[in-house]
């Protein structure tokens, strides 16, 4: 097993937890319920601690794929530049929501309702659309290291530019007249 084997193994567990969080925080900061808001600010904050195994096994990903010939560098690094940015904005979300997750441990009240401020809960949510955004960006840039890398032949992939063909491909006019 190297770096890449286990980035792609452990990757997804910060952006479905973000995705999710994301989805119960809006939930709770329209509905107001105590499980749904716990949800969110617990998935959330394990989003934030499981950001730095990914962006580190990212890096050591880089290495063993910087190597391979069909691999460009630039979609290597367009991934790690979002990526990196992915994780500054879980890990911040992920602080916020570890300090909301505890307010709401302490709170007295066991109901369904609770008293969290509005301006936490407003972070919060503000923080979890922000990383599942980031998140989902950063992913989205992972496609044409391997699925739709230039190198390997295959059709463009939507929303990826075409590659032009290699210059052996390229048709030349044809120098007798009336020939295909």
């Amino acid at each position: 097993m190297d770096g890449a084997y286990i980035h792609i193994v452990i990757n997804h567990f910060p952006i479905i937890l973000a995705l999710l969080g994301a989805g119960a925080a809006v939930a709770s900061f329209i509905w107001r319920r105590r499980a749904l808001w716990l949800y969110a600010v617990a998935s959330l904050t394990l989003a934030g601690l499981s950001i730095y195994p990914v962006k580190l096994t990212g890096d050591m990903a880089e290495e063993s794929m910087e190597k391979m010939p069909y691999v460009s560098r630039r979609t290597i690094h367009a991934h790690e530049e979002a990526g990196e940015i992915a994780m500054w904005v879980l890990l911040a979300t992920g602080v916020v929501s570890a300090y909301a997750w505890w307010r709401a441990l302490q709170s007295a009240p066991r109901d369904e309702t609770f008293a969290t401020p509005p301006w936490l809960r407003a972070l919060v949510t503000i923080g979890a659309l922000a990383s599942v955004g980031a998140t989902s960006y950063a992913a989205k840039l992972s496609d044409p290291i391997m699925h739709y890398s230039p190198q390997l032949p295959h059709p463009p992939a939507p929303g990826i530019p075409a590659v032009a063909p290699p210059p052996a491909a390229a048709t030349a006019p044809s120098a007798t007249p009336g020939a295909p």
